[in-house]
């Protein structure tokens, strides 16, 4: 309903006394200025959604990394709510999206591998998308949110995508790894005599390839962002949910030459190294790539992380072009906007590299949400990314499925000073035994094998930060450790309380 101010009241008795026509022609032309043109339903919010790839909170300067320049970020961390203890529930892409999407934990669905997880939730449980789809919105996918391996994305394939989730979805080929520029291979290549293969099915094969290329070369991402701005301008009359899957940084690391100058690798100074470092490390938490088995010297180890930091300024890039096209088109204070990555991604710490261990810079990863009318803050309350389905359509105000095993963050927008978690939970399976963590304010637990049979961490993150001394084996800690079992016994017997008619 358009309500009149008294002013207009006043030019409308004016106009009166004018002819029939004149008073048809100003009153028409009165009634459009006075009324919005916009067919969107106003009580609807818009969801804006940005994932990245393989993205490590080390790496974004409104985190704690000054050396990197992610300002669109920082910019966004600025006007919503950050929350800087969000954990992924699995640290890789797969298992991770599909939690997040499904709302139920990995080891509930038990999907763990390159998949959707539909499959293991059934056709008639909604996913996250597709509950703002059954409810009017219409549902973009744009890239990568359910899994999509690297040469899916490299040929424009929908990967493991979920069809029931989307009213349209789009791909973003791009060449990859083999865009025109320089390439160099800086993993299992200690001499540099291998040269990064031309074979067009290829794409990397999972190790860290570096391609600086030419200018104005096309990039996945640079596709996903122009192609999420044009659907922001085909679809701002009518509610929304546009979901843009970013790629960087994950491998290869591709970015145009001109991303990499702020990063010269001569400069990039490597995290610490611990004597004996590995020595009280379980076997299984030693991360499956790592600088010895991939062969890195240290130059290499530096080139890849200047390369990682080039590929996440050129991701940022992309988001601030996303987030200019929400302005411009003046949708910023109708849509909810959300930046995470699935995961995170070590660069060397404890020289390891990639994902899947359970270690802070594998598990954490960068949550930022914003709200319309609502103030900025930082938030310090652990938060899941399983916890954004309920979180978001709560925001939206649509009732999610009581089914779902995340919480709802909401009111943290609103309190961010409340806590809604004690603790995060993850979970990550390597030579079919899995690991458990147990993330507290003052603890990082993790335990391989629901008896332990596969040895046990435990890091004081108040005084131990980088995880370098593992308590888990001195005996005045005994009762730490007592303390986490439980919690752990009790989180599994939470998980598998559930709808799915899974036998644990």
């Amino acid at each position: 309903m358009t309500y009149f101010t008294h002013e207009y009241q006043i030019v409308n008795l004016a106009i009166r006394k004018a002819n029939n026509n004149i008073i048809l022609l100003f009153s028409t032309l009165l009634f459009l200025l006075a009324t919005p043109t916009q067919a969107q339903d106003k009580g609807k919010l818009n969801v804006l959604f940005m994932i990245s790839d393989d993205l490590t909170t080390t790496a974004i300067s409104s985190y704690e990394n000054r050396a990197s320049q992610t300002p669109n970020i920082d910019q966004l961390a600025a006007k919503g709510t950050q929350f800087t203890k969000a954990y992924c529930q699995y640290p890789v892409c797969g298992p991770s999206r599909a939690s997040m999407m499904f709302g139920y934990y990995p080891n509930a669905t038990t999907t763990y591998g390159y998949v959707s997880g539909r499959e293991n939730v059934g056709e008639k449980r909604q996913s996250w998308a597709q509950l703002f789809k059954d409810n009017g919105y219409y549902t973009a996918r744009v890239g990568k949110i359910f899994h999509m391996g690297s040469v899916d994305i490299m040929k424009g394939r929908d990967g493991k995508d979920d069809p029931a989730s989307w009213t349209e979805r789009y791909n973003s080929p791009a060449p990859e790894v083999h865009a025109k520029g320089s390439r160099e291979l800086v993993q299992n290549n200690p001499y540099g005599l291998l040269e990064v293969s031309n074979d067009t099915n290829w794409n990397g094969g999972n190790q860290i390839n570096i391609v600086k290329t030419i200018e104005n070369e096309i990039h996945t991402d640079a596709e996903t962002a122009n192609k999420v701005s044009e659907l922001l301008r085909l679809h701002k009359n009518e509610p929304f949910f546009i979901a843009a899957g970013f790629f960087r940084p994950h491998v290869p690391f591709v970015a145009p030459k001109s991303s990499f100058e702020d990063y010269p690798y001569e400069q990039v100074v490597l995290p610490p190294r611990v004597a004996n470092d590995w020595d009280d490390i379980p076997e299984q938490g030693i991360n499956y790539v790592n600088s010895l088995n991939g062969e890195m010297t240290e130059v290499q180890e530096k080139k890849a992380i200047a390369a990682y930091y080039a590929s996440t300024s050129f991701l940022d890039e992309q988001v601030g072009k996303v987030l200019q096209t929400l302005k411009d088109e003046g949708l910023e204070d109708n849509t909810i906007v959300i930046f995470t990555s699935d995961h995170g991604f070590f660069l060397g710490e404890h020289r390891f590299w990639m994902k899947v261990g359970l270690m802070e810079e594998s598990v954490r990863v960068p949550l930022i949400i914003k709200v319309p009318g609502q103030k900025p803050a930082v938030c310090h309350s652990f938060a899941e990314l399983i916890d954004l389905y309920p979180t978001i359509s709560e925001l939206a105000g649509l009732k999610a499925p009581a089914t779902l095993q995340g919480q709802s963050l909401a009111e943290l927008i609103e309190n961010p000073e409340k806590e809604v978690r004690d603790f995060a939970f993850s979970v990550s399976q390597r030579n079919g035994r899995m690991g458990h963590l147990i993330r507290t304010k003052d603890w990082a637990f993790i335990q391989y094998g629901e008896k332990a049979e596969g040895g046990m961490e435990l890091y004081d993150m108040n005084y131990d930060k980088g995880q370098y001394n593992n308590l888990a084996n001195y005996p005045q800690y005994s009762n730490v450790i007592s303390e986490m079992q439980y919690l752990l016994k009790g989180k599994l017997a939470e998980i598998r309380n559930n709808d799915l008619g899974i036998i644990y």
